[in-house]
């Protein structure tokens, strides 16, 4: 059965995060909540398996069911194998959430998100995760 999200709100804040997320543990946990409390909608973007070169790596179906489970974003999406802008685009964030060891991909978002005048926020870490 597939996990209903919620419509995204035109007038709410949007926030944005996003990873591979192969392996849920706690850190992810943490991540996300702490992202969802920074605003009204939360949209998680997992890498698409293209960009996914890690030795366990879970098909992102998996990895978008595994997200979808914890019940903690509104909206799980995988990211296209060609860009990470797409997305950025397509979601109009008002803060994009970045764990303590992420960075902007690519020049293309640094460029859409300073043009876009999105806050870019990093989670710390938790624990040893």
């Amino acid at each position: 059965m597939a996990v209903k999200t919620r419509k995204k709100p035109d007038n709410r804040t949007v926030v944005l995060t996003g990873g591979t997320f192969n392996s849920l543990h706690p850190g992810h946990e943490y991540l996300l909540k702490k992202s969802k409390i920074l605003g009204d909608y939360l949209v998680v973007v997992l890498a698409n398996d293209k960009h996914d070169k890690k030795p366990d790596a879970v098909p992102a179906k998996t990895r978008k069911k595994n997200i979808e489970k914890l019940r903690i974003a509104d909206r799980v999406v995988v990211g296209s194998p060609n860009s990470f802008v797409g997305v950025v685009h397509r979601f109009k964030p008002k803060i994009i959430v970045l764990g303590y060891d992420q960075e902007l991909p690519d020049e293309e978002t640094k460029k859409a998100v300073k043009k876009m005048k999105i806050k870019v926020v990093r989670c710390g870490r938790y624990k040893s995760y």
